[in-house]
């Protein structure tokens, strides 16, 4: 019989070596996966590896998608640190992108410089308010914060379909689920002529500098890891769980309310019913993957983003379907997660005699 132990120092290596190792069991599970299908290889590859990466609108795209999964991966990770789980963002940026929007309908006619910023506030607005209703039962009620902000991403779901299907679908779009086209002044200006990269990666870039500075330059940042690394030392730092919980939540719901906006007002240009592939769910696997250090979580919000696009273009080319993303995305998880076991905790056989039944442990390291 095996049990697990938990070492007492875990490889400094292995900790930031693992996410690589990751990275290539998952690339060679993929070609693995390929040919059980049926698919040629080296096309597999191609489409799914290179091909994203193969021009300057390639580049441009990955830019793009990459920009929300940054963003939320980032600020999630200042919550998972400080021992706050929060698995909604999902939800916080479908309302984020909802309340931008409705300030972007609101003032359809006007082209002013003021609408865009006002839309971006409203929606980090949106995106906290949603996230606040987990933290006030987490505060209130010590009700977990993720069922409360996983069911809640739900609920933003079926508000996004009915706000298409009602009050913001658009009144000459013969009925169909989609609101109006936004108006110049209500959409994001491009960082590169000629493709759909707009600034919104530039503050994605912005996020990770002030998030690194805030986590290992300021005190309020060292109070906030002392208060998911040691509670009841929290309290002593002037940072107690309570507190921890709604700065937490109200930071990466408010940047994944931004996030939303920044899709509905960049690439999209519109309030649609399907407005992201599951960036908020996706941004979970970035920060672990980035080890919970927001340049980590940028470099694997680029590696998740080459997935997404990978994944697009093998539907493309080779008709495989789009759910192939997931199963990169997931053997990701698997073998971080797998990994991480490995790193933590070392595997000791237990022997059980047959005249005491009692037993002997082989310590292994």
């Amino acid at each position: 019989m095996m049990r697990l132990y938990k070492r007492s120092q875990p490889s400094k290596f292995w900790i930031y070596a693992a996410p690589l190792l990751a990275v290539v069991l998952t690339f060679l599970s993929g070609l693995l996966l390929f040919a059980l299908v049926g698919v040629s290889v080296p096309d597999a590859v191609y489409a799914f590896f290179v091909e994203p990466l193969s021009d300057r609108y390639a580049l441009a795209e990955l830019g793009v998608k990459a920009a929300p999964l940054i963003m939320i991966g980032v600020a999630l990770s200042v919550g998972f640190r400080a021992g706050v789980w929060n698995i909604g963002a999902e939800g916080q940026l479908i309302v984020g992108a909802i309340a931008g929007s409705a300030v972007a309908l609101k003032f359809y006619e006007v082209d002013a410089i003021w609408v865009l910023p006002l839309m971006c506030a409203a929606g980090v607005a949106g995106g906290m308010f949603w996230a606040a209703i987990p933290a006030l039962l987490r505060s209130v009620t010590n009700a977990s914060e993720i069922l409360t902000s996983l069911m809640l991403t739900y609920v933003a779901a079926l508000l996004l379909s009915y706000m298409v299907h009602g009050p913001m679908r658009d009144p000459d779009g013969f009925n169909f689920p989609e609101s109006r086209l936004f108006h110049d002044a209500a959409t994001l200006p491009l960082l590169l002529d000629g493709t759909r990269l707009h600034v919104g990666f530039a503050a994605a870039l912005i996020i990770v500098l002030v998030v690194w500075i805030f986590m290992s330059r300021t005190m309020a940042g060292f109070s906030l890891l002392v208060a998911g690394a040691a509670p009841r030392a929290g309290v002593f730092a002037g940072f107690g769980k309570h507190r921890a919980v709604w700065f937490s939540l109200l930071f990466a719901g408010g940047v994944a309310g931004l996030a939303g906006l920044f899709e509905v007002a960049g690439p999209i240009g519109q309030l649609l019913p399907g407005i992201s592939p599951g960036y908020g769910f996706s941004a979970i696997i970035v920060a672990f993957v980035g080890r919970l250090h927001p340049v980590g979580a940028m470099f694997a919000g680029l590696l998740l983003a080459w997935s997404y696009l990978g994944g697009e273009a093998a539907q493309i080319s080779l008709n495989l379907p789009v759910a192939v993303t997931n199963v990169f995305q997931g053997l990701l998880l698997f073998y971080l997660l797998a990994a991480d076991v490995l790193i933590l905790y070392r595997f000791t056989p237990e022997v059980v005699t047959p005249a005491s039944g009692s037993l002997n442990t082989d310590t292994v390291s």
